[in-house]
């Protein structure tokens, strides 16, 4: 039996047309063993009276109220869900400190580290002149982490903490609540605190309210959209009923897209907001450029997605969906915003150098070429054809022509990656991409979900009816010869299917992105739910007869969908288990109590951002992989696992600077399917070689002549790299 014993209080955090119209809108490592834990938690209060003064204060209707009411609930529920999830996975809330750490694997932790070094500074501006001259992360480089790692959210979250940590401080407030655990089995007790005094606590409490908000924003979009409340609640029990396959906030907080996510779908619900709109505010403009930025920051992979979409407006422009005039402003916010990210991200060259950017420059030409030559850009589909090509063409030789200029190389593992999808094509970085499931083809068994819970059967016939309509609009373009030049000149029933002909092709763009990286789903799944509140649209299904009929059949939907969402959700709650990486916290333990302060570490890219988090040692490589010079380090290091000689590989740790290898077995061994082991990658980098015993295989036994073992344990073992050329006996 484990028991968990109150220790100490702490002190420190805690706490138009008819169819614009809307209900927003006026009519003008686990196991299964648990810790002992603790109940009787105080409910949360509110006030009982005063919401209809309240209402009448923000000048909302009754249904615009019910609406926001609905979206809070479905707000507060996702993070209840979702806190409640990464509990359950991980018992976070009775590990300690260390284990907390570890439990930020990969990725997770490089970002966690930045944050843990901004609230242990003494100053904040301490911590921020830390992480911009940071020598930690690829000694002996000297980086500017926010440049390279788009680690705004640690920022924020890290000042907000200090700022709450002050407060509550000054002021006597208990924020944490700290207690002694008994391990059992021969393990030393750990200490664990709960409460938002703690920082890892502060740090996911924090992203789960986020994407908790970010619930509420879907049940918002999803009633816009459709234009009834009950397209909100379609949407926020699709994404309930589909949780496993839209998001994995709940297992891996820190990652990128857990911050950039939401503010891509308030962004995506203001521009459908512009769409819908004859003549959108000069506020709503700001305010979407605002949301870009906020996508952007936190996320290096952001101006792929916005590429999608500005490519997705474009097709709805060339089809005479949206103005030239809107097009332009669009355009323009979506440049406005890429420059201050850029100025933001101390002129990051990979935001120039994207496609994103010169798809925005080229577009912006060829629309300006048809504002200028009416006459030249008749409608028709040669017309259309031409466009298309002067956009691939002009943002091809920009690209091209940019990276050039600037000698950016660092998104060269796209193309590689994207090559390698299409052809017999593989080099060393793109195996490290491929061989990982996350960037392997959709598997076979997410439209097999997609169809238990009748999302994809849903989103097949919205899109069918979809394209249906505009099939019938092509044509009559063609005949008629009539192609809508600017928002002036657009009828009402254009302009209220140019949001539905975006969503479309959104839809096809995310699919496609999908399809080909089985990461990206989680921009599929969100948008098909989305594309599912369309049901309750009066405009693609008014045909189904009066309002009672249409929620009728939208209600026995739901209630099919439910059969398979309710047992998804079940099997969610169903996973209980506790970090545990017994292994890993006993090397940490030997590298912070024998390695030197300055020792140099390089290893597997997830375990060195666990030396890096919970040791403060310099390592030479990292799991951020976006970096060009950083991959060939990666590279380098990763020869251990190759079949080289064991003097060739000492000599390249050597010329690195690295003074501890840390060896996995698991990566020697470890084969996710044929051709997809380390030592396998490298035969394609290193042919002469082929059929030799792998170094790492050789180093398991003996490490020397090259190497000294100081640390071994079941899974890991150190090697000691001998200097200035000294060879062991």
């Amino acid at each position: 039996m484990v028991a968990k014993n109150r220790k100490q209080s702490g002190k420190s955090p805690a706490t138009q047309t008819d169819r614009d119209k809307s209900p927003l809108v006026s009519p003008h490592g686990k196991s299964t063993a648990r810790r002992a834990g603790r109940e009787g938690r105080a409910p949360g209060g509110g006030h009982p009276n005063g919401l209809s003064g309240f209402r009448h204060k923000l000048g909302l209707t009754p249904a615009a109220a019910a609406t926001l009411l609905l979206a809070a609930l479905t707000g507060f529920l996702h993070w209840h869900h979702l806190s409640q999830l990464f509990e359950n996975d991980r018992h976070f809330s009775h590990l300690s400190t260390l284990e907390k750490e570890m439990a930020f694997r990969t990725e997770m932790g490089l970002y966690y580290s930045y944050y843990k070094t901004i609230i242990e500074a003494p100053s904040f501006l301490d911590g921020l002149h830390a992480v911009m001259n940071d020598r930690v992360t690829e000694y002996p480089l000297v980086i500017n982490t926010l440049k390279r790692f788009n680690l705004y959210p640690e920022v924020v979250l890290a000042s907000w903490y200090r700022m709450y940590t002050g407060v509550t401080g000054y002021f006597g407030i208990p924020t944490k609540m700290c207690w002694a655990i008994n391990r059992g089995e021969g393990l030393t007790p750990v200490d664990s605190c709960e409460g938002m005094g703690d920082p890892a606590y502060f740090y996911v409490s924090c992203v789960f309210l986020l994407n908790g908000a970010m619930m509420s924003l879907f049940f918002v979009y999803g009633a816009y959209l459709s234009g009834s409340r009950m397209g909100g609640v379609v949407t926020t029990l699709c994404f309930f009923f589909n949780h496993g396959e839209s998001t994995r906030v709940m297992w891996t907080p820190p990652l990128r897209e857990s911050f950039a996510y939401p503010f891509l779908v308030l962004q995506m619900l203001l521009l459908t907001f512009i769409l819908r709109n004859h003549n959108p505010s000069r506020g709503a403009m700001v305010a979407l450029g605002v949301a870009n930025l906020c996508f952007m920051l936190p996320w290096q992979f952001a101006q792929f997605v916005l590429l999608t979409q500005v490519a997705s407006l474009f097709a709805s422009y060339i089809l005479g969906y949206l103005g030239a005039a809107k097009m332009q402003s669009i355009l323009l916010t979506h440049m406005v915003a890429l420059a201050v990210c850029f100025v933001l991200m101390f002129g990051n060259a990979m935001l120039l150098t994207s496609f994103y950017a010169s798809s925005l420059v080229s577009i912006w030409a060829v629309v300006a070429s048809r504002v200028r030559f009416p006459r030249v850009f008749k409608p028709g589909i040669l017309t259309w054809v031409l466009q298309v090509l002067g956009w691939v063409g002009l943002t091809v030789l920009l690209k091209h022509a940019l990276s050039t200029l600037l000698r950016a190389s660092d998104d060269a593992h796209i193309s590689g990656l994207i090559r390698s999808k299409f052809s017999s094509y593989k080099d060393f970085h793109t195996l490290m991409y491929t061989c990982a499931a996350e960037f392997d083809f959709l598997e076979q068994e997410t439209p097999v979900r997609y169809l238990k819970t009748l999302l994809l059967p849903i989103n097949l016939l919205v899109v069918a009816f979809i394209a249906g309509r505009t099939v019938q609009d092509v044509v009559r373009f063609l005949r008629d010869g009539v192609q809508i030049d600017d928002d002036e000149a657009a009828g009402s029933e254009t302009i209220g299917k140019a949001e539905l002909v975006y969503h479309g092709l959104q839809l096809v763009a995310f699919a496609v992105l999908a399809v080909l990286i089985m990461r990206l789903k989680l921009f599929l799944t969100p948008h098909m739910c989305i594309m599912a509140s369309l049901v309750c649209s009066k405009q693609l299904f008014g045909w189904i007869g009066e309002r009672s009929k249409h929620r009728a059949a939208v209600l026995a939907l739901v209630a099919a969908m439910a059969v398979q969402g309710v047992a998804n959700l079940q099997v969610q709650w169903a996973n209980i288990g506790e970090f545990s990486n017994l292994p890993q916290e006993e090397l940490l333990d030997w590298i912070q109590e024998n390695a030197p302060p300055d020792a140099v570490f390089a290893g597997a890219m997830p375990t060195m951002a666990s030396v890096k988090l919970s040791t403060g040692r310099p390592i030479v490589n990292h799991p951020h992989y976006e970096d060009a010079g950083l991959r060939e380090r990666t590279k380098q290091v990763y020869s251990m696992y190759s079949r080289m000689s064991g003097d060739a590989v000492r000599r390249s740790l050597m010329k690195l600077g690295v003074d501890f290898f840390v060896l996995e077995d698991s990566w020697c061994t470890r084969r996710t399917r044929p051709g997809c082991s380390m030592p396998e990658i490298w035969d394609v980098e290193d042919p002469q070689n082929v059929g030799k015993i792998p170094l790492c295989t050789q180093m398991s036994r003996n490490s020397r002549p090259h190497f000294t073992t100081v640390f071994s344990n079941d899974i890991y073992k150190v090697l000691k790299v001998p200097k200035a050329g000294k060879v062991l006996r």
